[in-house]
């Protein structure tokens, strides 16, 4: 990045990323993440056992129970929620040093942590991640093979609810093809980072026109 965008774009956003059990979010921002180095992922916190492959720090948190109600009373979480047994949670201080930083950050969360953020951060950015179809969403959760049959009905169930959640969310993206959904994930955080809200246009301006009073209007 250059020296002027530095300047410019003293801001980076909160991305909130939601959609039903199945629908891709893992591929979709892994992919997103080998293109943008501008964008750092937030790990979450579970109490859920470590899947095959899955390791400590870099895919999860994994903590017990008691560790894990010892965050919620600390205030080291941003949201947190109770999912298919397991809960779940969002460290707060990962990402107000990145966004601090003039990083971006963007996390996956079940739509009652995302309203549990929006709470919290009403300036974050909320795009919820869409199947093309039913029928894909069930033979992708049924094409896992990692879960039971108990379990995939319960996530099926769940799914149903979160896809009537879309109309909290500021964005929706399509997930019928992954470039195609990557680049529109993408898009949506470009735009949302050069909002002249988000933007230190003032000192911009004094530094690189010698201007103190252009832009002023009555934004603050």
């Amino acid at each position: 990045m250059t020296d002027s965008r530095k300047l410019l774009y003293r801001s980076g956003v909160l991305a909130v990323l939601s959609g039903p059990s199945g629908v891709g979010k893992n591929t979709v921002l892994n992919r997103l993440l080998t293109q943008r180095t501008d964008l750092r992922y937030s790990i979450s916190v579970t109490t859920r056992p470590p899947r095959r492959g899955e390791k400590d720090g870099q895919h999860y948190f994994f903590v017990d129970r008691e560790k894990f109600r010892q965050l919620v009373d600390q205030g080291e979480l941003l949201e947190w929620a109770e999912v298919y047994g397991h809960y779940y949670g969002t460290p707060r201080r990962f990402i107000e040093d990145c966004l601090s930083s003039g990083y971006s950050v963007v996390l996956d969360v079940d739509p009652q942590g995302a309203a549990q953020i929006r709470q919290k951060v009403p300036d974050g950015v909320f795009i919820f991640l869409m199947p093309p179809s039913w029928e894909a969403l069930e033979q992708r959760i049924r094409s896992r093979g990692a879960d039971s049959e108990e379990t995939i009905v319960q996530r099926l169930t769940a799914a149903q609810k979160e896809l009537a959640a879309v109309a909290e969310y500021d964005y929706v993206v399509l997930n019928d093809d992954l470039d195609r959904a990557v680049e529109d994930l993408s898009a949506i955080v470009s735009a949302e980072t050069r909002r002249v809200t988000r933007t230190d246009y003032r000192r911009f301006l004094r530094e690189r026109f010698n201007q103190n009073h252009y832009g002023e209007g009555t934004r603050p």
